[in-house]
């Protein structure tokens, strides 16, 4: 998923965020030292296109909308009626849901993503099976750079599935959203919860935050705030304006 290498929560006001500054000794950290889980024990999955975990929902027809301070940029997150078969060695074909990501600035579309997602019976876990990229570029072009499906070969070896939010919020823990390598390598890690969050769409509680980082980009990083029952209100410089609930 489109993953924003800002750090500023620009316009936003948060109580009990002591930690603020905790990102910017993460980011000052060694970060090869830092051990992330690739392994998901994604074959005792029954997988699911439709359902709700704790802080990510899959139900078709939700849409959260987020801007920054002076809305000049404008994230717009969907979950689709579609769905998109996947095939993965050792999983078999695993149907997803779509969620559809668009970002724009000064209403120029910027990008447009298709997300493959399903929810782990059981346990709840968000799996992340790659997506489709569109980066609309200022010359008229489109590329695709970023784009991964999970299961499929390339020059680096076999793609694999990600999780892009576990069932149970564990405080520390760090894991791999996509796996793709050279193309794809977004990572979590679980570093705040129980936050208060104040924004344009309402004020939310029992929020955690995740710190993202990708070894393809060592020096950059982002932060997102997810609140139960809600899902992403802060993607850095962007925080939630409108839910909209199918």
């Amino acid at each position: 998923m489109n993953t924003r290498f800002v750090v500023r929560l620009a316009g936003l006001a948060i109580v009990g965020l002591a930690g603020l500054g905790m990102f910017s000794a993460l980011a000052a950290a060694p970060i090869k030292k830092l051990q992330f889980t690739t392994d998901f024990r994604l074959q005792e999955c029954q997988f699911q296109t439709e359902g709700v975990n704790p802080y990510f929902s899959l139900t078709p027809g939700r849409k959260l909308v987020l801007e920054n301070e002076d809305g000049t940029e404008r994230v717009e997150i969907t979950v689709l009626e579609d769905l998109q078969p996947i095939s993965v060695p050792g999983l078999g074909v695993v149907t997803t849901r779509v969620v559809e990501e668009r970002e724009t600035a000064d209403g120029d579309l910027i990008e447009v993503s298709r997300n493959f997602f399903a929810i782990c019976g059981g346990r709840n876990d968000v799996v992340y099976f790659g997506e489709d990229v569109d980066i609309h570029n200022p010359d008229g072009s489109i590329t695709h750079e970023g784009q991964w499906r999970a299961g499929r070969p390339d020059e680096n070896g076999v793609s694999e599935a990600g999780v892009i939010m576990p069932g149970t919020f564990l405080l520390g823990s760090r894991y791999f959203q996509e796996i793709a390598d050279g193309i794809a390598l977004d990572r979590a890690e679980h570093v705040e919860m129980g936050l208060d969050v104040e924004t344009d769409a309402g004020d939310f509680h029992d929020c955690v935050r995740i710190v993202e980082t990708t070894p393809l980009e060592p020096k950059s990083g982002s932060e997102k705030i997810y609140c139960p029952g809600v899902g992403l209100v802060v993607d850095s410089d962007v925080q939630l304006v409108e839910i909209e609930e199918p």
